[in-house]
């Protein structure tokens, strides 16, 4: 459970501020390895972005929504076996939009079959396809953009582009004219053997993060924002948070990267150099989402786990971040989903703009929110007819939402587009104890990216301490 602050030690070996997936990470595994470690989180629940809320006796997530195969053997190494236990596959993947209309299962296999059945591509094509991007890492070239890859392979056929990008926007904020590495990294990932999700929903998964932290001895407090990641002389000394201060030979922070440089620490703690290369960050967009609650003791027929829909003639990433998009994915939560709770949930999510939202007075923004959820109710009506009867409660999110649970800048869902990369791994150069996790560069987001960037983190904090 966690502590109250005023309980906290004068000093730790690390303080880790924030508790996304990365910042539960890189605290485990550091206190696994014998670190006295403090975790911080300015909420009252950890989890970060992967988290939940209860409505009339429906929990609703707010990014369990699927993710690559690597989470099995990732949560099996770094955290524990009963946590790897509890993943399980999502078998049947919509996609319905007017260039085309089909399931899949979204492993290589069925991707191959439909490339080469429906889209009517040689299979030799699409074994090399899939080879070049599953050889794909950080360290390609990344002049080559998404929308040159797809024209390379397939060119002139928009119906593929849409079929094969659409998942990844979503999953990750990334567009056609990001890096390909981006897109392949993530893309060959998923193709692995599907999209897989936590049985038991992630208010269970984190509280199996939580025990795990304490039985590894992390101490924990939840509801303090820090104020101030204190450096001197080039190293970091510790932090300031309600109105204490604790000393500790290294800070993780795990809030995002711009955040952590422009609001935590202050600026004449950095080089002009590394600066420059910070104001170059370009901030991934974000989500709306909205919530929606069967009734108790109603139900509805199983008509796919996640569906990628859209009413727009062609995929464009532009229209995807329109505040009336014509697109969304509805994440549909049966019984099987979090079992013992015998009830339906269903989100629908966007990719949106902030400043769309930001700057909307406060009548505006409320009737724009009734109208992302009329949209939505209207839009799965078409899967699901009379659906909207059998709602009992309806909640709208939108980038505002996000950015005053998470903190995170412009309240983005995805991170930071690629520089933000480079920036994070190269921020302890800059201030010797000071070390950065989170979403960044597209590739380290979503659940399998953050985790994954946790383990990276750790290692280097670990060496730090060490030398």
């Amino acid at each position: 459970m966690p502590v109250p602050f005023t309980q906290t030690k004068e000093t730790y070996d690390i303080i880790v501020v924030g508790s996304g997936l990365g910042g539960l990470t890189t605290a485990n595994r550091l206190a696994y390895c014998g670190h006295k470690v403090l975790l911080l989180e300015h909420h009252h629940r950890l989890g970060g972005l992967a988290t939940w809320f209860k409505r009339r006796g429906h929990i609703f997530d707010i990014s369990l929504h699927g993710f690559p195969y690597g989470m099995v053997k990732t949560c099996k190494k770094y955290w524990n076996k009963e946590i790897m236990q509890s993943i399980v596959q999502l078998k049947n993947i919509v996609f319905d939009n007017p260039q085309f209309s089909l399931q899949t299962t979204f492993d290589r296999e069925d991707f191959t079959h439909i490339l080469e059945t429906v889209f009517k591509i040689p299979v030799a094509t699409v074994n090399r396809f899939f080879t070049v991007v599953s050889g794909m890492n950080f360290y390609d070239d990344q002049t080559m953009t998404t929308r040159e890859l797809f024209e390379e392979f397939f060119p002139g056929r928009s119906d593929i582009h849409r079929f094969l990008m659409e998942p990844i926007t979503y999953a990750n904020g990334s567009t056609l004219e990001d890096p390909a590495i981006t897109y392949g990294i993530v893309f060959s990932n998923f193709m692995n053997k599907g999209v897989f999700t936590f049985e038991g929903g992630t208010d269970k998964l984190i509280g199996m993060m939580a025990d795990e932290l304490e039985r590894n001895g992390v101490t924990i407090c939840t509801n303090v924002k820090v104020d101030k990641i204190i450096v001197e002389k080039g190293k970091v000394r510790g932090i300031e948070a309600h109105g204490k201060t604790i000393g500790s030979k290294a800070v993780v922070s795990n809030s995002g990267i711009t955040n952590t440089i422009y609001n935590l620490t202050e600026r004449n703690a950095f080089s002009e150099e590394f600066l420059e290369k910070a104001a170059a960050i370009r901030i991934n967009n974000s989500s709306c989402q909205v919530y929606m609650g069967i009734k108790e003791g109603e139900g509805i027929n199983d008509v796919g786990d996640l569906l990628f829909t859209s009413t727009a003639a062609e995929f464009d990433s532009t229209e995807l971040l329109d505040r009336e998009t014509k697109s969304k994915t509805f994440s549909i939560y049966y019984p099987k989903t979090r079992p013992g709770l015998n009830r339906y949930t269903i989100v629908a999510s966007m990719n949106s703009r902030y400043e769309d939202w930001a700057e909307l007075e406060e009548d505006r923004y409320q009737e724009e929110k009734r109208s992302l959820i009329a949209r939505s109710l209207r839009d799965l009506d078409r899967y699901l007819p009379g659906v909207a009867q059998k709602i009992d409660w309806t909640e709208a999110a939108t980038p505002k939402t996000f950015n005053r649970y998470t903190l995170h800048t412009s309240g983005t869902s995805f991170g930071t587009k690629f520089e933000g990369l480079d920036v994070s791994r190269s921020i302890f150069k800059e201030v010797a104890g000071l070390f950065h996790v989170g979403s960044v560069g597209i590739i380290m987001s979503g659940w399998l990216g953050a985790i994954n960037y946790g383990v990276i983190v750790s290692n280097d904090v670990d060496s730090y301490l060490r030398s």
